[in-house]
């Protein structure tokens, strides 16, 4: 069983430019997690709650400011893996006000954990 959560908005001080780092920026965060064992009934303590997902993503980008996209996805791969029971994790961070010429949509990373 796999959960997925897409679109997480995380404010961030992360990249490699001055004005990256003092003004800051909106990531998009996309998640699936796949799951140790499914729940044997409907009851929310035998499953991952979305919350608390949610409230890692953003301690995690919150903790620390990094320059590269690489090492907050990987920091946020790495620390759903301590705290939840999941197999394997899947992590895209996108950065949706990249400026390049010519323009793009966004840029992304994804890192993925067994």
């Amino acid at each position: 069983m796999k959960i997925e959560l897409h679109g997480l908005e995380v404010f961030g001080h992360h990249g490699a430019t001055e004005v990256e780092e003092r003004e800051g920026q909106v990531f998009l965060v996309d998640l699936i997690l796949a799951l140790r064992s499914e729940p044997a009934a409907d009851d929310l303590e035998q499953t991952i709650d979305y919350r608390d997902v949610a409230a890692c993503v953003r301690e995690v980008s919150d903790r620390q400011r990094v320059q590269l996209l690489e090492t907050l996805a990987a920091s946020i791969a790495d620390e759903l893996v301590a705290r939840f029971p999941v197999e394997r994790v899947r992590v895209r961070v996108r950065k949706p006000h990249v400026q390049l010429d010519p323009p793009a949509e966004y840029s992304a990373v994804i890192v993925e954990r067994p």
